[in-house]
């Protein structure tokens, strides 16, 4: 059997961030046990998907998980060890806060089972906090960072730069602050806007929220060479880590594998030769609640993927990866050969955008700049 991974979505968060199209609310109260209870009755319902399936990873993604009780990530994570067979190298993420008050129980969520944080940090510079939104100062987020690595043996963290009034000065002083903090990991996103957010209203409203395309390439190539010298080479577009230290969670969802998703919105990738399966839970809180306690299970929708669908997402997230897309992993989900899949191959390839080797279709440094555009141009005749 497959080893596939678990991602357990914790919809809530104390405000909301600008940037933010995240599925996360805001509560004024949370009933921390009958939370516990409807998710704990979710995963034995999806469990049967899957049973006694090798599991390779735990996610507990937001939201805000580190806002969770410490109990309820205990028990969710006895309660999947349980119901499937897990690896000895399993891995179990739990997003958090820089905030003091999470990272005080950071070492309740190592007793709980977590063994790697990943921590929303975001930036290490007040004002760029500010015109985040965010709750925490740089001082906060800091400290955050010592204590994790004093629980726990893995740990990454966000920073997001492009922002409106960034430099490359300033953006490589910033990142060069924070590896000395890094334990082997780090993600670091370029702000986009995205629709229906707080950001994408002050755009609409004529407010300049990201630089240049030009400059945010200038920013990228300057995030690749300082990363690269630093022995944090990506692995994925927005991720950097030591040989070893990548997230296996995520490599799944890049390597087109399977996962189950459980709790509010939470999707899942279910493989039953011939065919793969997509699910998706109810996205809305007190809609996802209500179904778990009256039906016994979250899940809205089961669908048939395509095979339209499923070239399309093994294309999408395979490329994201610096290794590149697996020829292999393309001919299990389509059955299809990078010549037969792709009518703008020989295009891109000619404009050295994206290259072949006998096992990977890999894109150039330059086409990682203008992933979109090759995406578009990839299945173009």
């Amino acid at each position: 059997m497959r080893p596939f991974g678990l991602y357990i979505h914790w919809p809530f968060c104390l405000s909301k961030c600008p940037y933010c199209d995240f599925n996360s609310h805001v509560r004024e109260k949370i009933d921390q046990k009958r939370w516990r209870a409807a998710l704990l009755q979710d995963l034995l319902s999806a469990a049967a998907q899957k049973p006694h399936a090798p599991l390779k990873s735990i996610f507990f993604g937001g939201g805000t998980p580190s806002l969770m009780e410490p109990e309820t990530v205990a028990s969710l994570i006895h309660s999947a060890k349980s119901l499937f067979s897990p690896l000895d190298t399993l891995e179990v993420t739990l997003e958090a806060n820089p905030s003091s008050l999470d990272a005080e129980k950071f070492k309740a969520f190592s007793q709980a089972g977590v063994n790697r944080l990943s921590i929303g940090t975001q930036s290490l510079d007040d004002d760029a906090l500010s015109f985040l939104g965010r709750g925490h100062s740089a001082a906060e987020a800091i400290r955050a960072l010592e204590t994790a690595n004093a629980y726990f043996p893995r740990f990454s963290f966000d920073l997001i730069y492009a922002r409106p009034t960034q430099t490359l000065d300033s953006w490589k002083e910033e990142l060069t602050r924070a590896l000395p903090y890094t334990k082997g990991h780090l993600s670091l996103y370029q702000l986009t806007i995205e629709p229906q957010t707080a950001f994408a209203t002050r755009e609409a409203r004529g407010e300049k929220m990201t630089p240049s395309n030009d400059f945010a390439a200038s920013l990228y190539e300057l995030t690749e060479r300082i990363m690269t010298d630093a022995n944090l080479p990506s692995y994925e577009i927005s991720n950097y880590a030591r040989p070893g230290q990548e997230s296996a969670h995520n490599l799944l969802y890049w390597n087109a594998e399977d996962y189950i998703g459980i709790g509010p919105g939470a999707h899942g990738r279910l493989t039953l030769d011939p065919t793969k399966v997509s699910t998706r839970c109810y996205k809305a809180p007190e809609t996802w609640l209500k179904n778990v306690e009256t039906q016994g299970m979250g899940i809205e929708l089961t669908e048939t993927l395509t095979p339209e669908e499923r070239l399309l997402e093994v294309t999408l997230m395979g490329l994201r990866l610096t290794q590149g897309l697996s020829r292999e992993r393309l001919l299990t989900e389509t059955g299809l050969q990078p010549e037969d899949a792709y009518p703008g191959l020989h295009a891109l390839k000619k404009a050295g955008l994206l290259s072949e080797t006998p096992s990977h279709l890999t894109l150039s440094f330059e086409g990682r700049l203008c992933l979109n555009s090759v995406l578009e141009q990839l299945f173009k005749s």
